[in-house]
């Protein structure tokens, strides 16, 4: 049963920083991709970061450059690192699964909130 478990959001200043990590199981974690999508208020959901099997990793436009992307294939955990947040960044942020391809499943979810 594949499940990933999200940590790490938080209520932060403007400017500061913040770490999600995601804790997959029940699959064979480091043979796929996984991303980091966010979701704000009023707004549809948005790939952030993605990452490959061989750690190749792509970023929004709106991220690059303060976002970074990572994984541990030895702790099956996918993490985040987001630097110098903006309101803008205000959001729910899920780690997902293979991000396109076939293999759709979500964390829970976890809220960050940037304060100006």
């Amino acid at each position: 049963q594949v499940h990933l478990e999200e940590s790490g959001g938080g209520l932060v200043q403007s400017g500061g920083s913040l770490r999600h990590s995601c804790a997959a199981s029940g699959f064979a974690f480091s043979r796929y991709p996984m991303g980091w999508y966010r979701q704000a208020p009023l707004k549809e959901r948005e790939l952030v970061a993605t990452i490959t099997s061989g750690g190749t990793t792509v970023y929004a436009p709106s991220v690059k450059g303060r976002f970074t992307i990572s994984r541990d294939n030895a702790k099956n955990t996918v993490y985040l690192q987001m630097n110098s947040l903006n309101s803008e960044d205000t959001a729910v942020y899920y780690c997902k699964t293979d991000p396109y391809g076939p293999m759709n499943f979500w964390g829970q979810g976890t809220q960050v909130t940037v304060s100006s």
